[in-house]
């Protein structure tokens, strides 16, 4: 028996930055973490990231969080202080290989195309499968480090991809090639650029976003990384803008 899910809309609550809770299978998810207040957090020597605005709600008005999908550890405007404390109450972090041998606990790496099953409430299980991210121009990983994204599948339930911190179009045809069309696209945008790289992309930039969307088939997409930090340099006006320029305005979930 095949289980029509075109009709099954998978709740996600967007917070700010990163961060967004995904519920899928009866369990719950959290992208990138962060809930730290407004103003300067320090990355690496003379480098500062500046958040601008707080998340819309704190980590105590969660509620309970089965897994977190944490595409990278080591920028805080993926991982903050509050980020951390969180994971420590989580039963899974599922990261780079790197991140969780740096997070330790109940963090879990997978490598591109790695998967890890995890039981629902109701029985079955929902596969979240690692799938390659990168952040920025090619052989930026020494600088930027290692990134993952995710994949989250279920006999009875549609396809959900979140990018993560990803700036190549050509990896998000790699996942459409194995996994779409998908149903719902986390997209981490915001076209963030910094002096390391001369100003290069190291996300999507909007007109990016909605080709992605068009790669993978998406019939949702959902855009994160947007907003509340002063380095990225696009936000929700211009994912709109660029969306409706490729008529695909009618998929975004902006809140």
């Amino acid at each position: 028996m095949v289980t029509d899910t075109s009709t099954t809309t998978v709740p996600v609550r967007v917070f700010g930055g990163p961060t967004a809770l995904i519920e899928y299978g009866g369990l719950r998810f959290l992208t990138d973490p962060t809930f730290d207040a407004p103003g300067d957090y320090p990355l690496g020597p003379g480098m500062v990231l500046t958040k601008t605005a707080p998340a819309v709600a704190g980590a105590a008005d969660l509620g309970p969080v089965d897994a977190v999908l944490l595409s990278h550890d080591q920028h805080p405007d993926n991982l903050d202080h509050a980020g951390r404390a969180l994971l420590a109450d989580v039963a899974l972090t599922v990261t780079t290989p790197s991140g969780a041998g740096r997070l330790g606990g109940t963090a879990r790496g997978l490598a591109p195309w790695e998967s890890v099953e995890l039981e629902r409430p109701g029985g079955g299980t929902v596969t979240v499968t690692g799938v390659p991210a990168r952040h920025g121009p090619e052989g930026c990983e020494p600088l930027t480090g290692e990134v993952v994204g995710f994949v989250l599948t279920a006999a009875d339930l549609p396809t959900v991809y979140v990018s993560g911190d990803n700036a190549s179009l050509d990896l998000v045809r790699q996942i459409a090639e194995r996994f779409g069309p998908v149903d719902t696209a986390v997209l981490f945008a915001g076209a963030v650029r910094t002096p390391m790289f001369d100003g290069a992309l190291l996300t999507l930039d909007s007109a990016q976003a909605a080709e992605a969307a068009r790669i993978l088939g998406a019939r949702r997409v959902v855009p994160v990384h947007v907003d509340s930090w002063a380095h990225f340099t696009e936000g929700r006006d211009d994912v709109v803008a660029a969306f409706t320029r490729a008529d695909l305005a009618d998929r975004l979930q902006l809140s």
